[in-house]
């Protein structure tokens, strides 16, 4: 499980990105993209074409970090969305289960509040 702070948003970019892209070429597209400073210290998101490889990227007060996954076998099961939508926001144990190969589709328990 990701332990981040609350404060730390994580965001899933819907279209697909070119992979080849390095640091500096993600970093260009979140403004477009997601609409948020990209030094903020939030977490970016950005699925190939393929489906086999997620990067995600984040600013750690130093410098960008870039993190890789490539699946061996199969595809990373992707969130649905609205097509309109350039991007959505996430939650850690979402990202999580992303990253583990988890199919996010399936349905979730209502969340339990106090005094409801």
């Amino acid at each position: 499980m990701l332990t981040l702070a609350p404060s730390v948003r994580i965001y899933f970019a819907t279209s697909p990105v070119d992979m080849r892209k390095g640091i500096d070429g993600l970093a260009a597209l979140v403004e477009p993209t997601f609409s948020k400073d990209r030094f903020a210290g939030h977490l970016f998101v950005f699925v190939g074409k393929s489906g086999d490889k997620v990067k995600v990227l984040f600013w750690d007060r130093s410098g960008f970090v870039l993190y890789l996954k490539r699946l061996e076998r199969g595809r990373f099961q992707l969130p649905r969305f609205d097509a309109l939508r350039t991007h959505i926001e996430m939650e850690s144990a979402q990202l999580a289960m992303l990253l583990d190969g988890f199919d996010l589709n399936a349905k979730r328990l209502q969340r339990w509040e106090p005094g409801r």
